[in-house]
């Protein structure tokens, strides 16, 4: 069973651009959609971290990079008038929560601004098919309950990364009843859907104020661990499971755009589980350490959500997308990769990160919808 049959081998040949390809996310998406014989153009800024996924990855080697600020609508536009991708996923974004706090209207230009920006070149761009705007699981108003927040809850956002994220969906909204009207896909033929993932782990984040990457920060320098809200619940999620759902919802875009341009949830298939949770896990697997919550940094933290969860029934019953792996594998699988990373002389990023995407589709080959 070859990997780039998977999602019936639709990607084969087409020309996708992937935004914030140099980040965390959008490394594994470009990487997977070129296993799956697309030739993928990046757009982004320059990776943010040192280390970074793109570049151990290698791929300012196997794909094309552009690199700029969406803030400025030139350089995407050109773009996309230069390459004529097929289809489009926008990743790219200003994706913490606090430094939103510290930098509140580069947070909103780039998520809002740029986005708008992105979205004007695509309706200038004939060529384009499918559209799909990554936004977050933030993007709800949290209620901090157990409610399991539904693709038509109320949109909002207390801090200004997770209001930025709300305000991209009306954006989104908005564009598709404007320009992109489903009613006249004939003549426009823009599939244009957004999509919300929990918190996703996986190898090669190194983002500061990130649960896994602080963790594994900590464990290499045999440090406890220093968890602010070890009681906060999160959808945890490895990063195959919701980039396997765009991957699944694009294909459908290709086929039906009208029935499949709107918004859509991607979360776990087991309970939200809780920080402390995650980080016992982690250390598991690791093989030791230990963690503590020091009081004063929990006092003097910014507001963040205690409580949030997804209800993904939707693309469950309309894509049969379903998640493959359980809490513990995709942690097992996350903690696989950054013990390679730390403790392996010759580890190679590219040709372990290409084994995890084969092993996740052997382990879903049960799954119809992914081939």
């Amino acid at each position: 069973m070859k990997s780039s049959r998977a999602f019936g081998g639709v990607f084969a040949g087409k020309t996708v651009l992937v935004t914030g390809h140099t980040g965390f996310k959008g490394a594994w998406l470009a990487l997977w959609l070129q296993d799956l014989g697309a030739k993928v153009i990046g757009f982004s800024l320059p990776p943010a971290t040192k280390p970074n996924l793109y570049e151990r990855l290698g791929l300012g080697c196997l794909m094309e990079s552009h690199f700029a600020d969406l803030r400025q609508p030139g350089p995407i536009s050109r773009v996309l008038r230069r390459f004529r991708p097929e289809l489009v996923f926008h990743l790219a974004a200003q994706a913490l929560v606090r430094p939103s706090y510290e930098d509140p209207a580069r947070t909103f230009a780039t998520n809002v601004l740029g986005m708008v920006n992105l979205l004007d070149a695509v309706r200038a761009t004939s060529s384009v098919r499918v559209c799909q705007v990554i936004t977050s699981d933030k993007c709800y108003e949290n209620r901090e309950s157990h409610h399991a927040y539904r693709e038509g809850d109320r949109l909002g956002g207390r801090d200004p990364y997770s209001a930025s994220k709300a305000c991209a969906e009306l954006v989104v909204s908005s564009y598709r009843d404007s320009f992109f009207p489903i009613e006249l896909m004939r003549r426009h033929r823009v599939s244009l859907s957004s999509v919300r993932a929990g918190n996703v782990i996986g190898g090669g984040d190194w983002a500061q104020d990130r649960l896994i990457p602080d963790c594994v920060r900590s464990l290499g320098a045999g440090r406890p661990i220093l968890i602010r809200n070890p009681a906060s619940v999160r959808p945890w999620q490895h990063v195959l499971e919701p980039l396997a759902g765009y991957l699944r919802l694009a294909s459908l875009q290709l086929k039906a755009p009208a029935r499949y341009a709107q918004a859509w949830n991607f979360g776990p298939s087991s309970r939200a589980a809780r920080v402390g949770d995650i980080v016992d896990l982690v250390i598991g697997h690791w093989g030791g350490g230990k963690w503590r919550c020091p009081a004063s940094s929990r006092n003097r933290a910014p507001h963040e959500a205690r409580l949030l969860k997804l209800d993904c029934g939707k693309a469950r019953r309309l894509l049969r997308w379903r998640p493959v792996y359980s809490l513990e594998q995709s942690v097992a699988e996350t903690i696989r990769w950054y013990r390679g990373f730390s403790l392996e002389r010759d580890f190679n990023a590219l040709s372990f990160t290409r084994g995890q995407i084969r092993d996740y589709l052997v382990a879903g080959q049960e799954h119809d919808w992914l081939w």
